[in-house]
C-alpha cells in the first residue's frame, strides 16, 4: 500500500475497490458495532419493514469509503476529518459494492484533500455518495502489510513443528511403552 502525500495528489485521481456483502458480513458489523437494530439481523422483522429482508447498516457501506481513504486513496497514515453521505439505496444480502473516492480540491497550504465518495451496487445503482475531507500523510509511506504465518489449521510453523514433534514424542513412547508390555513376558522366559 501506498500513502500519498500533497504533493502527490492532483484533481481527478481516483481509487476503488470491490466488497460483497454477505449475512456474515453484516453480523461481524453488528456485533462489533452494537448496532442491534432488527433490520439487520432478525430475517422476520425485517420482512415485515418496506424493505421485505434483512439489509446491511448504510454505515457498514460507508466503511467501504474509508476502506479506500485509507488504503489506496490518499492510502496508508491518512486522517479522516469529515464525511458526508446520502443513502440512496439499501444494500442487500448478497450485492457487490464499488466504493470509489475521487480527488475533487486540493489545499496544499492546508494539507487538505477534498473527495467525492460513492458506492453503487452490482446493476451500477448508486447507494451512497457523500464527501470527505481528509489530511494525507505528510510522508510518502510505503506499507507491507504484515503476513499471517503460514502453517497448518492457522498454526504457525514453529508451533506447528512443536505441536507434531510433541505428538510424535508422545506417540513414539506410547508405542514404546505398549510394545515393552506386550514383549516382557517373552523377554523373562528367555
Amino acid at each position: 500500500m501506498t500513502g500519498r502525500t500533497i504533493d502527490e495528489l492532483a484533481v481527478g485521481d481516483a481509487a476503488e475497490l470491490t466488497r460483497a456483502v454477505t449475512a456474515g458480513t453484516i453480523r461481524e458489523f453488528v456485533e462489533a458495532t452494537g448496532d442491534d437494530n432488527p433490520l439487520h439481523s432478525d430475517p422476520a422483522f425485517a420482512a415485515t419493514t418496506r424493505f421485505g429482508e434483512v439489509i446491511a447498516p448504510g454505515i457498514l457501506t460507508g466503511g467501504l469509503v474509508s476502506a479506500v481513504i485509507g488504503t489506496r486513496l490518499p492510502g496508508p497514515g491518512t486522517v479522516y476529518l469529515s464525511q458526508t453521505f446520502r443513502f440512496l439505496r439499501p444494500v442487500r444480502i448478497g450485492d457487490t459494492i464499488r466504493a470509489r473516492v475521487e480527488v475533487t480540491e486540493v489545499l496544499r497550504e492546508r494539507n487538505r484533500v477534498a473527495l467525492r465518495t460513492a458506492c453503487v451496487n452490482q446493476a451500477g445503482e448508486l447507494v451512497i455518495e457523500g464527501e470527505a475531507w481528509v489530511m494525507p500523510s505528510k510522508v510518502h509511506i510505503e506499507y507491507s502489510e504484515p503476513q499471517p504465518a503460514r502453517g497448518w489449521g492457522g498454526v504457525a510453523p514453529a508451533a506447528l513443528a512443536v505441536q507434531v514433534m510433541s505428538f510424535w514424542a508422545t506417540s513414539g513412547l506410547t508405542f514404546a511403552t505398549k510394545m515393552l508390555e506386550l514383549w516382557e513376558p517373552r523377554l523373562q522366559r528367555s
